[in-house]
């Protein structure tokens, strides 16, 4: 299953490692990934692959919702399914 990973927040060093690596300890690969910085404000958007993953989505969600929490940084997971859906026209 695929997911859409979104975070946003003030830029900081370590984001990505931060994110990436959160990723790669739960077997979940990163398809695509697009990233810019508006001001000060640093947003990432990640394509990933969850198929591998062994948590649960709900605990894979939080988890990378706490890990958000920490740096001071809005981290979401969404399903591509559900994402496509919600961005129609």
């Amino acid at each position: 299953m695929k997911a859409i990973v979104t975070v946003i927040g003030k830029d900081q060093v370590g984001i990505i490692a931060a994110v990436c690596t959160l990723l790669a300890e739960n077997n979940v690969n990163v398809l695509d990934i697009s990233q810019t910085i508006l001001r000060e404000f640093f947003t990432m958007t990640m394509l990933v692959d969850v198929s591998a993953c062994k948590l649960p989505f709900t605990v894979f969600s939080t988890l990378l919702e706490n890990e958000g929490a920490q740096r001071g940084l809005s981290i979401k997971v969404q399903r591509e399914d559900i994402f496509d859906a919600m961005h129609k026209i």
